[in-house]
């Protein structure tokens, strides 16, 4: 029987392999998809905030389910407020996603937790996907052994996206929501924005929700009303 975690970890509309604008990240996403489909035992992608790592593990254990494996999200912020007994029995996931695992660096009952947890499921035979905001090495654990084990598959440093790829990725999610957004718009919205994945689809999630109350269309001078650019 597979462990039940005592709380609901849903995983965000959109977030699959499918629909991550790769852009330079080519290996990430492969070797991520590899780690869904148990063709790769563990993997580490770092980057800062809203680049895309949380996207790439949500996206994993959507792959996996689908392949008709055990598969889950474990995000550090649902997690913390717990106690780290919590992770007991999880090695029985085929694959498990650990999403900001920096977050228990410096924090030594969850480090004992996870170092063990990682040799159940390595013993097992199960697959491990972290997500961090830097390189293993970088992040201050207090348990030597559990650096080197985070460190021991693949680690991959997501790169930004460039200009053309960022409007690019908005434009295939605007039409994902049936929403025309034209080149010349996406690139002003990059060039405006935060020039982040997460930041521009949250603007755009914001736009989908004015322009349909105000049936308006996606214009250069209505994204400056919006925004006040």
């Amino acid at each position: 029987m597979i462990a039940q975690l005592p709380l609901a970890l849903e995983l965000r509309e959109g977030h699959d392999l499918d629909n991550f604008h790769a852009g330079p990240n080519g290996l990430a996403l492969a070797t991520v998809q590899a780690a869904a489909e148990g063709e790769e035992r563990q993997a580490l992608i770092w980057a800062q905030p809203g680049q895309g790592r949380s996207h790439l593990l949500e996206g994993a254990v959507r792959r996996a389910r689908v392949r008709g494996r055990q598969a889950c999200l474990l995000p550090a912020s649902e997690l913390l407020p717990l106690v780290p007994q919590v992770l007991e029995a999880m090695e029985q996931f085929d694959l498990l996603a650990l999403d900001d695992v920096d977050r228990f660096a410096g924090q030594r009952a969850w480090e004992e937790a996870l170092f063990h947890l990682y040799n159940r499921v390595m013993a097992r035979g199960g697959a491990l996907l972290f997500s961090a905001s830097a390189a293993p090495g970088a992040l201050g654990w207090s348990l030597p052994d559990l650096a080197t084990r985070l460190a021991a598959g693949p680690v991959i440093r997501l790169q930004p996206l460039s200009e053309d790829d960022l409007a690019a990725l908005l434009a295939e999610r605007a039409h994902e929501r049936g929403l025309k957004l034209n080149g010349e718009v996406a690139r002003y919205m990059v060039m405006r924005s935060e020039r982040a994945p997460a930041a521009l689809l949250a603007r755009l999630a914001t736009l989908d929700r004015i322009a349909l109350a105000r049936q308006r269309a996606l214009t250069i001078p209505f994204i400056k009303d919006v925004f006040g650019w």
